[in-house]
């Protein structure tokens, strides 16, 4: 009750205010007929926020919610001078935000006047066109993600929706996401807080998120449990499976869920005790080496009976994940697809530690896992899908020239079902009911309207992406390579990206030519048996490796 006055407050102030002057006016006449008319009007607009669909922050806040748009309204007149700048980034600028919820409502996301980028400032980039442009007919682009041990390989997008949790997202905005998805025919990540009744209501294609909590999968005592797995990973929603070992937003830390928060439908998709702490630890219980990883894979896969199969991290040490690599040559198991996420991702709150300088950035770890696998002969068995603030085509298109075969978006489809940005998520104050629980917060979010926003934003960013690609002379997005895309440097310095980031020869580490230094360095402390490295850092980078062997022991 006092959240709902607090929201509703100026609501009950106008009427209020429209009872007290028409009383004042028929006692004294006069002027106050002009109070009492004003504030009737506002009444009559609370009343109508209150029963539209498209808006939920003016659901959620009537009279008082229209402010928003106001300054909306007048932005371009006087927002540059006394309120935020269209490419501030907070983390999303609102040049940003604009582009989604242009798209997402199917308005014109077309710009007069030019550019508002800074075309000579450091780190500008571009794509590069040809004189030689396509037309593409068919924006929908899609990959087959499945590898040789697959037995169910899946038509995926190359746009899809990110990892984000029930529990962190409101139910309303579970069902928009799922709804959308299942329209416009892509993938929704399920997050690892397990597969809500949510995610299963309308019938969208699921990537089931399983982390070092089990949720969905576990025993009581918070094990993997494969009788539960089973029952999940079978149904016919579920069409990939995915291993979280690490995300953006906080790589090597795990979560506590408070048990206040536990409600009842979050208890039953993550398959714990109502009103229990739930604990999410920084490591996962079913395996402790790279080889025991992919063992596990093997047996999920085979459990699941035969979906796609893989894994989530963001790149820390190196040498875990070159340890990877060689557990994948030493069992012959590979992942059918790995998901590299960026330091700058996440959905959720986390510590400013780790906000901040916890985890690589998306591209650096990108293009390490890509070259990895190249070096090692792999590449063509193993789909690569990117997350990490990817929210426009060009986006897109400079994640897949760095080797993603497809790209996932958190927040994109956040500011799709009505987020704004407002950085409440982990209060449960969230104004448009996308990020809280709170019954009458999430009402506010009509699911029919935002499933079909997500469903454009979706459609209209895969015809930008076909836009770029046609004026780029290709006709798929697998066709992109660094070398399309180009950086400023300086303002005397342009670089295009395959000089910034080198490619790998085909088997080239195999071969042990190693001639980037990460691979020179890393590649012999990794382990196929052990996360932990063959020697010391230190030693690799001095060359005394015995030295280190025997301090170790």
């Amino acid at each position: 009750m006092p959240q709902l006055l607090t929201r509703h407050t100026v609501f009950y102030l106008v009427i209020v205010g429209t009872l007290v002057f028409s009383l004042l006016a028929l006692m004294h006449h006069g002027a106050w007929w002009v109070a009492a008319v004003v504030c009737l009007w506002l009444s009559l607009l609370g009343v109508y926020d209150l029963n539209q669909t498209r808006h939920a922050i003016r659901r959620n806040y009537p009279v008082i919610g229209n402010l928003r748009y106001f300054f909306e309204f007048i932005r371009p007149e006087i927002r540059q001078y006394f309120i935020e700048s269209d490419k501030d980034e907070l983390p999303f600028s609102r040049a940003e935000r604009s582009l989604v919820y242009q798209r997402a409502k199917h308005d014109i996301d077309k710009r007069p006047f030019g550019t508002q980028n800074d075309v000579y400032g450091n780190n500008y980039e571009w794509i590069n066109h040809s004189m030689n442009p396509v037309h593409i007919d068919n924006s929908n682009f899609r990959i087959t993600v499945g590898g040789p041990d697959c037995g169910k390989p899946y038509s995926l997008s190359v746009f899809n929706i990110s990892a984000m949790s029930f529990g962190a997202l409101s139910g309303n905005a579970v069902r928009a996401l799922n709804k959308g998805a299942q329209m416009g025919q892509f993938a929704h990540d399920t997050g690892e807080g397990g597969i809500s009744l949510y995610h299963l209501e309308h019938g969208g294609d699921l990537i089931w998120n399983i982390g070092s909590g089990y949720f969905g999968c576990r025993d009581a005592a918070g094990n993997f449990s494969e009788e539960e797995f089973v029952k999940r990973a079978t149904h016919d929603n579920v069409k990939m499976i995915e291993i979280k070992l690490s995300q953006g937003a906080k790589p090597g830390h795990g979560g506590m869920l408070p048990g206040a928060k536990v409600t009842a439908e979050i208890a039953r998709a993550r398959g714990i005790p109502v009103g229990q702490d739930c604990n999410s630890p920084a490591r996962h219980s079913a395996f402790g080496t790279p080889a025991e990883l992919l063992e596990f894979i093997a047996r999920l896969r085979r459990l699941s009976g035969g979906k796609p199969v893989g894994f989530k991290l963001c790149i820390g040490h190196p040498w875990e994940w070159f340890g990877i690599a060689k557990a994948m040559l030493k069992t012959g198991i590979t992942p059918d697809f790995i998901v590299v996420d960026g330091a700058e991702g996440g959905t959720g709150a986390a510590p400013i530690e780790f906000v901040d300088h916890v985890g690589t950035p998306l591209r650096e770890g990108l293009r390490l896992v890509h070259n990895t696998l190249v070096g090692i002969g792999l590449r063509d068995r193993i789909k690569l899908g990117a997350s990490g603030k990817i929210i426009s085509a060009f986006d897109m298109a400079r994640t897949m020239a760095l080797g993603a075969d497809w790209c996932n978006s958190a927040r994109g489809f956040m500011f799709a079902v009505g987020c704004i940005q407002a950085q409440a998520c982990h209060t449960g104050a969230c104004p448009t009911g996308v990020a809280t629980q709170d019954p009458k917060r999430q009402k506010a979010l009509v699911v029919e309207d935002k499933s079909v926003r997500v469903q454009q934003f979706h459609d209209n960013t895969l015809k930008a992406l076909a836009e770029l690609l046609g004026a780029a002379g290709l006709r798929h997005p697998t066709e992109l390579r660094p070398h399309h895309i180009a950086r400023r440097i300086s303002s005397s310095e342009v670089k295009v990206l395959s000089a910034l980031f080198p490619d790998l020869e085909p088997g080239e580490i195999l071969d042990g030519k190693f001639r980037q230094t990460i691979f020179r360095v890393a590649w012999p402390m990794a382990r196929d048996d052990s996360f932990d490295p063959a020697y010391s850092l230190s030693a690799a980078l001095s060359g005394n490796k015995a030295n280190a062997k025997e301090h170790a022991q």
